[in-house]
């Protein structure tokens, strides 16, 4: 993909590391000139130090032929600005992080696919991470759904089961299902007669979250506290 990535700051470091590392044509422009000249020298890209806000700056980034727009800077009224240029250079897809929730409705009238305050994820995520320890990852799916990643423990009730056994023996709730088994770096897709062994990770969804009741199945009672 050809990609315009604006901010070269903690958050927008991150992703043209990500983007050039899959080989993406990335055009990045940066306001600042110290955070200019540091990404020129550590990512293979075109850094341009200029102003996003400004129409001519993104044209002589290539938004003619640019398949996305990525707004990564600390400030909402910036990342506005620039996305509405994008819309009126018509770029096919525009993406924006978006700090105060209450600009969201803003950012979404323009078509814009928003990051909610990446600090408050990250903070989310180790509250999560210290209170739910045996989680190794997890997505929220609407208010209370949730996709997680959970390593079953060699005494857990579920393992040497198989997944149909587990169900008839009513270890699964209604609205929990196991969506993928990790077992030694290879990927299982699951079925009624597959069996859950002792050190798989498994991907679970999950209705009702991760609740310390689901948790227990895979033998983690520690949640519990």
């Amino acid at each position: 993909m050809y990609l315009i990535i604006v901010g070269a700051g903690d958050i927008g470091s991150q992703l043209i590391g990500i983007a050039t590392r899959d080989n993406n044509d990335v055009v990045v422009i940066e306001k600042d000139a110290e955070r200019a000249e540091r990404a020129s020298v550590e990512f293979d890209c075109l850094v341009l130090h200029n102003d996003a806000t400004v129409l001519d700056t993104l044209e002589e980034a290539g938004a003619n032929r640019a398949d996305a727009l990525i707004s990564t800077t600390d400030q909402d009224a910036t990342n506005i600005m620039v996305c509405l240029l994008g819309q009126e250079l018509e770029i096919p897809s525009l993406v924006s992080v978006v700090h105060n929730t209450e600009h969201m409705s803003i950012f979404r009238q323009l078509g814009v696919n928003v990051i909610e305050n990446p600090q408050r994820l990250i903070a989310n995520y180790l509250y999560r991470a210290v209170k739910r320890p045996s989680i190794k990852d997890y997505m929220k799916v609407g208010k209370t759904a949730e996709v997680f990643e959970i390593t079953v423990d060699s005494y857990a009730p579920i393992a040497g089961l198989t997944l149909s056994d587990a169900a008839d023996d009513g270890l699964f709730d209604e609205g929990m299902l196991v969506v993928a088994i990790d077992r030694e770096n290879e990927v299982i897709t699951p079925r009624g007669n597959t069996k859950i062994e002792g050190g798989d990770v498994v991907t679970v969804f999950s209705e009702n979250g991760a609740t310390p009741k689901v948790t227990d199945i895979f033998g983690h009672y520690e949640d519990h506290s």
